[in-house]
């Protein structure tokens, strides 16, 4: 049986044209000597609403890609248009990567090791007794569930939708059991007492400039993680390290997800290192002058 050589690839999403996945994934994909394309499908972009995500998802399987990636605000969207789930992505409500095989979509969810991955490489040996999260949707989910598998010991959960938060923090519950999660309604409820703080919304990206909490709760004791890559250093991060806190870029979560995403689309073993080498020469050529 011959052996696959070529694919093709995608990330389908909002304001994604800055995007260091095509580069990312092409890069790996060239050291594994793979013909591997990777297309950004753009609604932005193609000037298309979000009801268009059933038309764009079928039309990357009908071309004969081997999956898409999924980002905001998709994530969970996503979810009612596909033929099965992997336990990751059920258990999380959220799918970062499609794969089209055998007539079927199926899908995963790798971003919640990304961020695993990148916290404990980056802030190994921080107080994980208390944290604050913001964003409850879909990248939200997967960094809650991966802040309780890196021993958080108290989640607070905070969005600009409530319920969603309470429902963020009932589900988180009763994976890891009562009282690790808990929805608030405000910051200043949680980071006096908090010993890190996480982004998980789309604020601090190009399109959605801002910080997301009021700057003045964060204190050089906290721990501050994004998971915004595009800048790299988002306002908060400069804000946070301005106050001599501890700060973690979103670069790397964007490197690991990759590194499981590339592994299911192709079943070859991605060389981790390598990838996180390839984005931090993208960044600094991007970044010159």
């Amino acid at each position: 049986m011959t052996l696959q050589t070529t694919y093709r690839v995608g990330l389908i999403g909002a304001g994604i044209q800055l995007s260091k996945s095509p580069a990312l994934h092409m890069h790996e994909g060239a050291a594994h000597g793979l013909d591997y394309t990777y297309e950004l499908v753009d609604i932005t972009a193609r000037n298309l609403p979000e009801s268009a995500l059933p038309e764009l998802v079928s039309e990357l399987e009908t071309r004969g890609f081997a999956g898409t990636n999924i980002t905001h605000p998709f994530k969970q969207a996503v979810i009612p248009l596909l033929d099965e789930l992997s336990d990751d992505a059920r258990m999380l409500g959220a799918v970062n990567t499609v794969v089209f095989r055998d007539g079927k979509r199926i899908g995963h969810n790798t971003d919640w090791y990304g961020f695993y991955e990148n916290f404990a490489q980056g802030l190994p040996d921080v107080r994980r007794s208390r944290a604050l999260l913001a964003g409850a949707g879909g990248a939200g989910v997967a960094v809650a569930h991966a802040l309780l598998k890196l021993n958080v010991e108290r989640l607070d959960i905070l969005d600009q939708d409530p319920a969603r938060a309470q429902r963020l923090a009932d589900d988180l519950n009763g994976r890891f059991g009562t009282g690790r999660a808990f929805a608030v309604s405000d910051a200043a409820q949680s980071l006096p007492v908090a010993d890190g703080f996480v982004n998980a919304t789309p604020v601090g990206m190009l399109a959605h400039p801002g910080i997301p909490i009021d700057p003045a709760l964060l204190e050089a004791r906290h721990w501050v993680a994004d998971i915004v890559y595009v800048p790299l250093e988002t306002e908060l991060l400069a804000t946070a390290k301005a106050k001599h806190c501890r700060v973690l870029p979103g670069g790397g979560m964007t490197v690991y997800q990759a590194v499981g995403a590339f592994r299911l689309f192709c079943g070859r073993e991605p060389d981790a290192a390598r990838m996180s080498r390839d984005f931090m020469q993208m960044y600094a050529v991007d970044n010159k002058g």
